[in-house]
């Protein structure tokens, strides 16, 4: 009841009667062609029903005056897409024949309700009895009973237009809805979005975290040792790894803009070097041992295994600080194995359940069909993924 009382300050309410009376267009044409055969449009829009871009069409129509609010697409009541399978076609030839029949009912009503209440009206006003009355009210009729019920149809045709306009609406949202197909392919596509947006989450989490890490170990360090020399090494360190953080950070919102560089243009193993040398300039004495051609690996395996040596080596400097670092990345036969181990303070700040950065190096290793374990291992701590190589190739 509230819904109705309200239903004639909102918006949604005309725009649904507009769609509702569109139809009656097609009616009057043919009307003026053929009076003698009214129900003629039911079976020339038949035809329509089977042109893919007939639903695409009706779909907009009835997203823009049906319902506004809502989102459309594959995620909302009411597709825009054309039709692409024989289901979607009958579903749109159903929605024209019942389209053409709610336009009958509202437009009757649009046109007939108001005239009795202006024959109510003159009625109530002296012009005599109206012929057009005797069928609904009784005779005779007192001037003042038809002023009384002169906004009565007025009344009725909000109603019936706020109802209809319920109703096709529901009927849209099955008729014109996304199809099985549709809702499929628009959820791999938000599936797509949802893993490329964690994989930059993971691109900033492992680079910058690298970074300001190796900056707060180096400047803590350079200040402690009150070496001028240390210090001008320790700057070095920050000024290199923040310059490769800008250069990460920078390929990240490229990302963002939809205009990223190629993947093989991210940081591989071939320059592990690099986070080495970064980690020893911080103080850990970092023993690596790499074994194989490295730079013949393929591009997922050996980015991936990149980050992963970038996370681990950034835990080390970040709850360890400057411990003794032993790092053997190895080419087997069948993957390569990764292993970062390092002792562990008094008072270690690890987890075994492990942040968003133990969790990511796991998620790598997963997406890749490999395994990566975290967590003590004989009095210290050990990062230790397998990255198979067959399912890449």
């Amino acid at each position: 009841m509230y819904r109705l009382l309200r239903a004639p300050l909102q918006p949604v309410t005309y725009s649904r009667w507009l769609h509702l009376c569109v139809p009656v267009l097609l009616l009057a044409i043919w009307l003026f062609i053929a009076p003698e055969m009214p129900w003629m449009p039911l079976l020339i829009v038949v035809p329509f029903g089977f042109v893919p871009w007939v639903r695409a069409a009706e779909g907009l129509q009835a997203r823009f005056l049906l319902a506004p609010y809502e989102r459309g697409g594959a995620e909302g009541t009411i597709s825009a897409e054309p039709s692409a399978r024989w289901g979607d076609r009958w579903r749109t030839l159903l929605w024209l024949q019942t389209r053409m029949l709610f336009a009958g009912v509202a437009v009757a009503a649009t046109v007939w309700l108001p005239v009795i209440t202006v024959d109510l009206i003159g009625f109530a006003f002296g012009f005599g009895p109206n012929d057009d009355l005797d069928w609904l009210l009784p005779s005779p009729l007192p001037p003042w009973a038809a002023a009384l019920l002169a906004p009565l149809p007025l009344v009725l045709l909000m109603v019936v237009v706020v109802l209809l306009g319920e109703v096709i609406t529901l009927v849209a949202g099955r008729l014109l809805g996304p199809s099985a197909a549709e809702r499929l392919s628009a959820l791999e596509v938000r599936t797509e979005q949802l893993l490329e947006r964690t994989r930059i989450a993971r691109e900033l989490h492992d680079s910058i975290g690298h970074a300001l890490t190796v900056a707060v170990v180096q400047a803590g360090a350079a200040r402690a040792a009150g070496d001028p020399q240390f210090t001008d090494r320790a700057l070095n360190a920050i000024e290199e790894t923040g310059r490769a953080a800008l250069e990460d950070l920078e390929r990240v919102l490229l990302v963002l803009r939809e205009s990223a560089q190629p993947a093989s243009q991210r940081p591989t193993l071939a320059e592990a070097d690099r986070l080495l040398e970064s980690a020893r300039a911080s103080g850990a004495a970092v023993d690596a041992e790499l074994t194989g051609p490295l730079e013949k690996l393929p591009g997922p395996v050996t980015r991936e295994g990149y980050r992963i040596l970038q996370e681990a080596l950034t835990n080390v400097l970040r709850h360890c600080g400057p411990v003794p670092v032993r790092v053997r990345i190895e080419m087997v036969k069948d993957g390569l194995e990764l292993e970062v181990t390092n002792p562990l303070p008094e008072r270690p700040s690890f987890s075994t359940g492990g942040g968003s950065g133990l969790r990511g190096i796991r998620e790598r290793a997963s997406l890749l069909g490999g395994r990566a374990d975290t967590g003590p291992h004989e009095g210290g701590w050990r990062v230790r993924a397998k990255l198979p190589l067959e399912r890449i190739r």
